[in-house]
């Protein structure tokens, strides 16, 4: 039988070939939702619903994929049959403008089945990627990693706006179901790379299981409860407004098709710049202070769209944004890989995305009840006041949550501006030198 570390070293490669082909897929779709949405005669309510309903669904699902892991005694084979399904999804969101006026529902339905599939195979695989990956180069691996396919999804939400920009002077719709047929094709793809994967053996414990009622159970004292409650209560305040961002750029500021991609690109492109820097420095000084720094920077974003709307101007905004966000989903990631033993790996990750998902249900569906409520006030446009109280509410929670977390390794004490500017500077990481020591929990 061939060692176990050559095996890890060929499926790190096919892992990145199957994300090339699942970032491809994001990259057609994604950002595409929502406009889709509108040219289908969605309104403002169901771009509140097509945000809040999908992760609602995926959150409640995920609570079985570790179950149905242990029953199949295989991670693998639940990622296998989650693809295929979730790559399934995308051929009825071709022909939903053809269904008149249940055309809404029914895409709001496939989305919603298509985010659930997608995110019931995440606890599976990201148990499966964290037993080939080196402790401590996660940061490192996943920055690289990250940025490889950063690159890929610009490529390709730029190549799925470039078709629309071109189909929408014959018909809309047209260029829509190119660029989901296209999904479909590259999702199958990403599929057989991930078949290729050697999968380490998991040997289940009894003592590795915990309820999610155990898991509630332990958050005053648990650091890792701690931990998923401040990242959720920071995704539903930036839920009440993310959903409507493409509602206030299509519909509001007038903004093409083109312009609009070029704008959400901005994000992604900084993020590719930015994101293995990052991951080092994580390594070194620690995914709790990232977490720290980037909660206050990811709550600047929307007081930054308040201030102008110039297309030029946001394009700014967004790489603002780019660079927080990298920081900040990067550390939560891999914080719940430090902190969670291999048993319960899986069952962290599909309880912390279960808060998270519930967290961004609750926030879409308040922002959309808002959005049609809230008058203009100071601003020339509703949803404007949607922008100002989420981020009044981000700046609470980095002002009152994350001090009352610990880190759950050994890291370098560094100073916050000190971080930030080894971050954005060209030189390459210091040795480090650790300064302090806690213990890992294990749930």
């Amino acid at each position: 039988m061939e060692p176990e570390e050559p095996q890890k070293k060929r499926s790190l490669r096919y892992s990145i070939k199957d994300g090339v082909f699942v970032s491809m897929m994001n990259g057609f779709t994604v950002d595409y939702f929502t406009p889709f949405l509108l040219v289908l005669g969605g309104t403002v309510k169901h771009v509140g619903i097509l945000s809040a309903l999908p992760h609602l669904f995926a959150s409640v699902i995920q609570l079985k994929s570790p179950d149905i892991s242990e029953k199949l005694r295989s991670r693998k084979k639940v990622i296998s049959i989650f693809i295929v399904l979730q790559s399934l999804m995308l051929l009825p969101m071709m022909a939903t403008f053809a269904m008149g006026s249940y055309s809404v529902a029914v895409f709001i339905a496939m989305v919603t089945l298509f985010t659930a599939c997608g995110a019931f195979i995440m606890p599976a695989w990201g148990s499966l990627m964290t037993d080939i990956v080196d402790e401590d180069r996660r940061g490192e691996y996943f920055g690289w990693r990250s940025r490889v396919l950063g690159i890929v999804a610009i490529v390709s939400t730029f190549a799925a706006g470039f078709i629309l920009h071109e189909a929408e002077r014959v018909n809309a719709l047209i260029g829509f179901g190119v660029i989901f047929g296209l999904a479909f094709v590259f999702r199958l793809v990403s599929w057989r790379y991930m078949m290729k994967m050697h999968e380490p053996e998991l040997k289940h414990r009894e003592e590795d299981y915990f309820s999610l009622k155990d898991f509630i159970s332990r958050m005053p004292s648990s650091n890792f409860a701690k931990f998923v409650v401040f990242v959720a209560a920071t995704k539903f305040s930036v839920n009440i407004a993310s959903p409507f961002f493409a509602v206030f750029m299509l519909r509001d500021l007038k903004f093409g098709y083109l312009t609009y991609t070029l704008i959400n690109l901005a994000a992604a492109f900084t993020a590719i710049v930015v994101n293995q820097r990052w991951g080092v420095h994580s390594d070194r000084a620690g995914n709790l202070k990232v977490l720290r720094i980037t909660s206050y920077l990811v709550a600047f974003i929307p007081l930054l769209w308040l201030i102008n709307q110039n297309p030029v101007y946001l394009f700014f905004v967004q790489m603002f944004s780019g660079f927080a966000w990298a920081g900040f989903n990067l550390s939560a990631s891999n914080f719940i890989y430090d902190a969670s033993s291999p048993g319960k790996r899986a069952r962290c990750i599909a309880y912390f995305n279960v808060f998270t998902g519930v967290a961004l249900f609750f926030g879409a569906l308040i922002g959309g009840f808002l959005a049609q409520r809230v008058p203009a006030w100071f601003f020339e446009f509703p949803l404007m006041n949607i922008i100002l109280i989420s981020a009044l509410m981000r700046f609470a929670i980095a002002f009152a949550v994350p001090f009352k977390l610990k880190e759950v390794r050994k890291v370098e004490k560094v100073r916050t501006r000190e971080l930030v500017m080894r971050v954005l500077s060209l030189k390459a990481a210091p040795e480090r030198k650790v300064e302090y020591v806690v213990e890992k929990e294990t749930t």
